[in-house]
């Protein structure tokens, strides 16, 4: 990268983040209250339009929507309680994804993920357009034309910033989340407070209008209307899996602060949501053309207090906007960390594992924020075909993952404390969920919801495709390693064919011909490349060096005894190479680093090696594919050909042997 390169990157995403400080892992992961920013706003921006959609779902018979808020309630604290218990026995996090793999079947988890990668796709695109659509409420009807544009700038924007890393990201939206908690936590308060006296009658009238919804509809009727208007309002419950899945993120030690996170989504979410309903009651708000509902109440709730009012009212709603854009947040955190452990899984590419020297998977980012805008652009940024689109998904893992929760707990019978109220707990989050799940497909099948399923099964589709080409892959893969036992059988392998009796000791010859190997792992792969570069150079290499770089994923890059334990696999690997060679008479030496950049890391190893010994020659060995495709050429890196380039401009002599499957 050229030095005006360099300088613009780090002016919009910053400077390297270096592996080697100690306190990376603690700089970079989030406290409680910084994870209820970043995981949380998606949950609670879900008040913005979930209480609404229930309340307007009952029609006329609006008390009603006190059952209907009494029971959101309850099922936004048997959610987060079961995902609590699910945080307890994963702390590693993974959510609905690992539950799933784990507890049922790989394949049925690959689904959960699926389903989860679609859903913060949709929850990106929705958070978003939803902020586009509050903010032009309040803007002269003239410049609506620019609202699809100004959401995709926000997706870009947002792009931008989490390319930037997960804490910057975070805390660049503290201020916001902050004026909404505090504009929509007022409006609550007086609104409720306010009526106070009313709440007796608030209850007279609840109770009549069920006996007149009995009368008129049935008690299957008045059953059927509040399950609607209840299930109608399941994007109240979008977010609350995200701590489970993020906790990778947080702050050791990650099960408490990842309960603590829990506990504050789940409060502030049922309070905003009770909240809500109870004010829309009290008010007897209505739909009205070209606002959203919460923006009726809080011009109702401010009608008498003048200037100050419509002051509160306008920064309220801007709140909203912004409350909006943050919850998108959640998607860019959450979808490409699933996205990771799915890749090394190998339901993915792997190099959505991959981080950036930011250390976020930037990949991800990308894939996450790219699909987003495809769907913005389809949908023209409609607010109401993306709800129809959302919210299936994300119960589809909630059903899986209580159904392996409870799967759990039957096994645990008798052997764990707890098992029983784990059951219970987790059977009924199952009931819930999976009445949600049925219902929301149900009304929305044929209003574009088959979409969603559809989008969903093709991604599917598509990650059991490239899992079994990596299968196949491994396979092949083995059998390069049937030329270990007879490499290593062999003692005069790497000699020269005048050297009869070959050095006990060997030593280093600075003045002579080097070889330097990239190895990944003690392999065939590795031993292909070094009987290929033999057969070629017999005996012409006094030196061996074997370099190996430890590459830091989404699956290493959890915390220090990760890395610590990469560096000693490697060291493990490499001396492995330098026995073998060292035995043969042949001196050799291993050459390690680690890092989230291959190529990076061998042009830092390069100058020093060069400089012990000049007539080096680098090696790596390449893969060659039976039939190679442009699937193929996506799904593996071929960094060989990186490495070489880039020690190609620098004059170094670098030879890739290919190694045929």
């Amino acid at each position: 990268m050229s030095p005006t390169a360099r300088r613009i990157k780090e002016l919009f995403l910053g400077k390297s983040l270096s592996l080697g400080d100690q306190s990376i892992f603690h700089h970079l992961s989030l406290i409680a209250f910084f994870a209820w920013v970043g995981l949380g706003s998606d949950g609670l921006s879900s008040s913005c339009y979930g209480p609404a959609e229930a309340y307007l779902a009952l029609g006329h018979h609006t008390f009603l929507a006190l059952f209907v808020g009494l029971a959101s309630v309850a099922t936004i604290f048997v959610i987060s309680a079961s995902y609590s218990q699910i945080i307890e026995l994963f702390p590693s996090g993974g959510g609905g994804y690992v539950v799933a793999s784990k507890l049922l079947s790989p394949k049925v988890g690959m689904i959960s993920g699926c389903a989860l990668l679609v859903d913060y796709a949709l929850t990106i695109t929705l958070s978003v357009a939803s902020g586009a659509d509050a903010l032009f409420s309040f803007l002269p009807p003239g410049l609506a034309g620019l609202k699809l544009a100004t959401a995709m700038l926000g997706v870009l924007g947002l792009i931008l910033l989490n390319l930037r890393g997960v804490k910057e990201s975070v805390t660049a939206l503290v201020p916001i989340f902050v004026i909404f908690v505090v504009t929509h936590a007022f409006a609550i308060l007086w609104g409720v407070g306010a009526h106070l006296g009313d709440l007796p009658a608030i209850a007279a009238r609840t109770a009549n209008d069920a006996r007149a919804a009995h009368s008129q509809l049935g008690m299957i009727g008045l059953i059927l209307i509040l399950l609607r208007a209840y299930s109608m309002g399941a994007g109240t419950y979008t977010g609350l899996e995200a701590v489970s899945n993020g906790l990778a993120i947080l702050r050791e030690p990650r099960v408490r602060t990842g309960r603590r996170t829990m506990t504050c989504m789940a409060v502030s979410l049922s309070v905003t949501v009770m909240g809500l309903i109870l004010a829309y009651i009290l008010y007897g708000v209505a739909e009205t053309r070209g606002k959203t509902l919460n923006a009726v109440l809080f011009e109702a709730i401010a009608a008498h207090w003048g200037a100050p009012g419509h002051a509160f009212v306008l920064v309220t709603l801007i709140s909203e906007a912004a409350i909006l854009f943050v919850a998108a947040q959640t998607g860019f955190l959450d979808g490409p960390r699933v996205l990771a452990n799915m890749a090394l899984d190998r339901w993915f590419p792997t190099r959505f594992a991959m981080l950036s020297d930011r250390l976020v998977t930037q990949k991800g980012i990308l894939l996450m924020g790219g699909a987003s805008l495809v769907l913005m652009l389809i949908s023209g940024g409609s607010v109401d075909l993306l709800i129809v689109l959302y919210s299936i998904n994300v119960f589809v893992t909630f059903t899986l993952s209580q159904l392996g929760m409870v799967r759990h707990w039957l096994g645990a019978r008798g052997r764990e404390p707890g098992w029983r109220k784990g059951l219970a707990l987790n059977g009924l989050g199952l009931v819930l969920c999976a009445f949600i799940l049925v219902t929301v497909t149900a009304v929305k099948f044929f209003e574009g919801g088959w979409a969603t399923l559809a989008v969903t099964g093709a991604v599917a589709a598509l990650a059991l495709y490239i899992r079994r080409h990596y299968d196949q892959t491994w396979v092949m893969l083995k059998h390069l390693d049937e030329l270990l036992p007879a490499l290593e059988a062999d003692p005069t392998f790497l000699a020269a064919p005048s050297e009869a009796v070959l050095p006990a000791d060997p030593a280093p010859d600075p003045a002579g011909k080097t070889a330097v190997l990239l190895v990944n792992g003690y392999n065939g792969l590795g031993m292909h490349t070094l009987l290929g570069m033999h057969k070629l150079f017999s005996g012409e290499f006094r030196n061996l060096v074997f370099v190996q770089v430890g590459l830091v994923d989404a699956g290493v890059f959890k915390g220090k005894e990760e890395m610590e334990a990469l560096a000693t696999h490697i060291r493990a690997d490499l001396d492995r190479y330098v026995d073998f060679a060292r035995g043969r008479g042949v001196y050799a030496e291993g050459v390690s680093a680690i890092g989230v950049d291959v190529v990076e890391e061998v042009a830092g190893l390069t100058p020093d090696i060069l400089r012990r010994f000049p007539r080096a020659v680098f090696f790596g060995g390449q893969l060659v594919f039976p039939n190679e495709t442009f699937i193929t050429r996506l799904l593996h890196n071929h960094i060989v050909f990186a490495v070489q380039r880039r020690l190609y401009r620098e004059g170094v002599p670098f030879v890739i042997m290919p190694i045929r499957l």
